[in-house]
């Protein structure tokens, strides 16, 4: 999908590595020459939301001392991707879709229309279609949003794959904390494939972080470094 321009839709729990696969669909897209611009829905004030959207002119509101641009126009030429899309106001969906449906749009404060060109990438955690049932969502912004789908599995579903991420997690705590790689029990992997994940890669890398920590001044991670996992 990353070779074609259509906007794509990122669902699973938090922390399954959506913002990783929104990035890794960026580089290998015609628009990896632009910018990577991203936005937390969540994480902003609805009233901050719009004007990190749009951007504004100078003298838009009181605070608005200088002209500044807007995630969008930043995005032209390359991928915006709006992390929580679900979280997004009703009032700030409507101006999204036309966004989408005309690639134009307007800052705060001005009359000038500014003509896009970008991808769109959008996450969510949330069940979007129930959203939708429940009139917390724009089914119209849906099918904008929803061209190609990708749902990321909990690493629960994916316990395969967890040996191979508690190496590349193992090395690079190890080399942030400038510490030499340890020798990995294989007993380990047991006490690992067999835990929930809850907070999924997000909580694996947090786990591999505490164990180097309680481990330090050994050669070897042992099962015994997981006490505190095993006691949850």
């Amino acid at each position: 999908v990353a070779q074609h321009p259509v906007s794509v839709l990122l669902t699973g729990e938090t922390g399954t590595g959506k913002e990783v696969i929104a990035y890794l669909i960026h580089e290998l897209s015609p628009y990896k020459e632009g910018l990577f611009v991203k936005i937390n829905c969540a994480a902003i004030p609805e009233h901050l939301l719009e004007s990190e959207l749009f951007g504004y002119e100078k003298g838009a509101f009181t605070d608005a001392s200088a002209t500044k641009a807007g995630k969008i126009e930043l995005a032209h030429k390359g991928t915006l991707f709006l992390d929580e899309i679900a979280e997004m106001s009703p009032e700030i969906q409507v101006k999204l879709l036309r966004v989408l449906q005309t690639r134009e749009f307007e800052r705060l404060g001005s009359n000038k229309t500014i003509k896009v060109d970008f991808r769109l990438i959008a996450a969510t955690n949330r069940n979007i279609e129930q959203a939708i049932e429940t009139k917390q969502f724009r089914e119209d912004l849906f099918y904008r949003v929803n061209e190609f789908s990708i749902r990321l599995p909990a690493l629960r579903e994916r316990v395969d794959d967890i040996e191979e991420l508690f190496h590349y997690f193992v090395d690079k705590c190890c080399h942030e904390m400038h510490l030499p790689v340890p020798v990995i029990d294989p007993l380990v992997y047991n006490i690992l494939k067999e835990y929930n994940w809850a907070g999924n890669i997000r909580e694996l890398e947090n786990v591999v972080k505490r164990a180097i920590i309680i481990m330090e001044g050994k050669k070897r991670i042992e099962c015994n470094d997981f006490l505190f996992l095993t006691a949850q």
